[in-house]
C-alpha cells in the first residue's frame, strides 16, 4: 500500500528532503500505524538504506523506545546467519525517532501475490520455512518473543535469487519473555495464538503458532483462519482442531467470553455456537474462509506447530530437526507442496497416502496432537549449528530494565532549538558501550510531551556532577540543568 500525500507531508515536504544530517529520501516503500518506511541514500557512505520514521505521538514514541531496546538486545546475533534484518542505529529528525536498517527487496506477502499460484512448490517452501525457524530459534535463545510474525513482517532479500533468502523484520511488538503480561492483546488476529485470544499466559511458543499459520498459507495459497473477529478465528480453530484442553481454558482471562462452563461434565468448557453469541451479545458470526480443513492430520509439522496447548507445541530448534527437511523429499518438483507433503513420514514412521488440499477438507477424524520430542540442552548444541551464535544470558526483570534502556547508550544527544516554535529541530546520536550511566526513559517521555519542557537534551557534563547521586549525565532545558538519574537540580 502506498502512503497518501498527507502521510508524507507529516514527515517531510518532498521525496528529495533530507532526514537527519545525511539521508536523502528517494522513495516511500512502506506505511503503518507507526509511521512510514523510506528508501534513503546516505550521502556520507553513498549506500542505500531503509529508514523507519516513527510518528512523534506519545504512544508510538514509547513503542519506538522499546523496539530500540529489543534491537540492542539482539546485537549478539549475526543478522545474516540468523536471518534477522540488520539494524544500523537510530537518529532524530525533528521530533521523530528514525531507525536505520539494511534495504531489502519486498515482503513475503507481496512476493506471494506476484507468484499468481495457489501454494508454493516444495523447492520454494522448504528454504523459507527453514530460514524462519532458524530466525526464531536464535530470537528465542535470547528469551525474546517476536509476537507479530506474519508474511508482511518477513522480507525477501532478492526476489530474483533462487532459492529465495528471507529475513525477519519489525520488532515493534517484540518483548522479553519475562515482560509478557497476561491478557495483553496485540498484533494481527489472523496470526494470533489461542493463548493470547483467551488471555492465557504466553511465551515463545506464541511465535511457533504464527509460523505454523504461515506454513499453511504458503501451502494452501490462502489464510487458514481469516476471521473478522476473535470469536470467528477461535471458531475456525475449534472446528478444525477441536477446542483447547480444559487446563488451558481454566487459565484464560477471556475464556468465559467464548465458552460456557459446564459443572460436573467433561470437558468442563463448551464453545459457544454462533446462535449462543447472537442470543447473548447480539453478535453475528461470519465465515470468511476460502478453504475449510476438517483436520491437520495430513501435515504433521503444521499440526505440531498449531497445537492448541502451547506447552506441547513444537519449538523452533525442533522444527529444524523435523523429517520435513529430509533430503528424500523432492525439492525440484513443480507440484504443489501440499500434495508432496502427503508422502512425508510422520514421527511414528507411517507414510500417509497422497491427498490433495481439496481432499483434506473431507477429513473428519481428529487425533491427539503429538509434538516432536524435546531435545536436551546437550543434544540441542550438538545437533543445531548456529555458526557460534551463543545466546545472551538470562536477565532478571530488574537487570533487563537497566541494561536494555537504550538511552543509557547515548553519549551525546545535541539538540539545536531556537525560540521560534515553528523552527526545525535536529538531533544526532552516537552509540557508547559505557553502561554505567543509566537514565530513566519514562521521565524523559513525560518531559518530552510536557507543555513546559518542549525537549530535553542529553549533554556530556564536562566535569560537573550531581550532588545527590554523583551522576554525570544531565538534562537541559533552556538554561536549567537537571540530573538525568534523580532529576535533582543540585549540580
Amino acid at each position: 500500500m502506498r502512503p497518501n500525500s498527507n502521510s508524507r507531508e507529516h514527515f517531510f515536504h518532498n521525496i528529495r528532503s533530507t532526514l537527519g544530517n545525511c539521508h536523502i529520501v528517494e522513495d516511500i516503500i512502506g506505511e503503518g500505524g507507526f509511521g512510514v518506511v523510506a528508501k534513503c541514500r546516505n550521502t556520507d557512505t553513498n549506500k542505500t538504506v531503509a529508514i523507519k520514521i516513527n510518528k512523534s505521538e506519545a504512544g508510538i514514541l514509547q513503542q519506538a523506545v522499546e523496539e530500540i531496546a529489543i534491537l540492542k538486545r539482539l546485537r549478539c546475533l549475526n543478522p545474516d546467519t540468523c536471518n534477522i534484518v540488520r539494524w544500523d542505529g537510530f537518529f532524530f529528525h525533528k521530533e521523530n525517532i528514525c531507525m536505520t536498517f539494511e534495504l531489502l527487496d519486498q515482503s513475503l506477502y507481496h512476493y506471494l501475490q506476484e507468484q499468481h499460484t495457489r501454494g508454493l512448490t516444495m523447492g520454494e517452501l522448504k528454504p523459507i520455512l527453514h530460514q524462519l525457524a532458524t530466525a526464531l530459534a536464535h530470537l528465542h535463545s535470547t528469551e525474546t518473543v517476536h509476537a507479530d510474525l506474519k508474511p508482511v513482517n518477513v522480507m525477501v532479500v532478492n526476489r530474483d535469487q533462487h532459492p529465495i533468502q528471507v529475513k525477519l523484520i519489525d520488532f515493534g511488538l517484540a518483548c522479553p519473555v519475562s515482560e509478557v503480561k497476561q491478557g495483553a492483546c496485540f498484533g494481527t488476529v489472523w496470526y494470533s495464538a489461542p493463548e493470547m485470544l483467551l488471555g492465557v499466559p504466553f511465551k515463545e511458543s506464541f511465535d511457533m503458532w504464527s509460523l505454523g499459520l504461515i506454513m499453511a498459507e504458503l501451502i494452501l495459497g490462502c489464510h487458514l483462519y481469516p476471521g473478522k473477529t476473535v470469536y470467528d478465528v477461535l471458531r475456525f480453530m475449534v472446528e478444525t482442531q477441536g477446542q483447547p484442553p480444559d487446563e488451558v481454558l481454566d487459565q484464560g482471562l477471556y475464556t468465559e467470553n467464548y465458552f460456557f462452563k459446564q459443572n460436573n461434565r467433561t470437558p468442563r468448557w463448551r464453545f459457544k455456537s454462533p446462535e449462543d453469541m447472537y442470543y447473548q451479545y447480539g453478535f453475528y458470526a461470519s465465515d470468511t474462509r476460502d478453504i475449510k480443513l476438517k483436520s491437520l492430520d495430513e501435515i504433521d509439522l503444521i499440526k505440531s506447530m498449531l497445537n492448541m496447548d502451547a506447552s506441547k507445541r513444537i519449538m523452533a530448534r525442533e522444527v529444524l530437526q523435523h523429517p520435513f527437511f529430509d533430503p528424500s523429499i523432492p525439492e525440484s518438483s513443480s507440484a504443489n507442496a501440499g500434495e508432496i507433503l502427503a508422502h512425508t513420514e510422520n514421527h511414528e514412521g507411517n507414510t500417509s497416502p497422497s491427498m490433495s488440499a481439496a481432499s483434506w477438507e473431507e477429513r473428519t477424524d481428529s487425533h491427539a496432537q503429538h509434538p516432536a520430542p524435546a531435545l536436551s540442552p546437550v543434544s540441542w548444541v550438538e545437533r543445531v549449528d548456529f555458526s557460534d551464535q551463543s545466546p545472551s544470558q538470562s536477565l532478571s526483570a530488574a537487570s533487563w530494565e537497566k541494561r536494555a534502556d537504550f538511552v543509557a547508550s547515548w553519549r551525546e544527544l545535541v539538540v539545536r532549538q531556537n525560540s521560534d516554535t515553528n523552527s526545525s529541530k535536529t538531533a544526532s546520536m552516537h552509540f557508547d558501550n559505557d553502561s554505567s550511566n543509566i537514565w530513566n526513559p519514562t521521565a524523559w517521555m513525560k518531559k518530552h510531551s510536557s507543555e513546559t519542557y518542549y525537549l530535553w537534551s542529553f549533554v556530556d557534563s564536562d566535569g560537573l556532577f550531581c550532588l545527590t547521586c554523583q551522576c554525570k549525565i544531565f538534562l537541559r532545558c533552556s538554561t536549567r540543568l537537571r540530573c538525568g538519574e534523580c532529576e535533582d537540580h543540585s549540580i
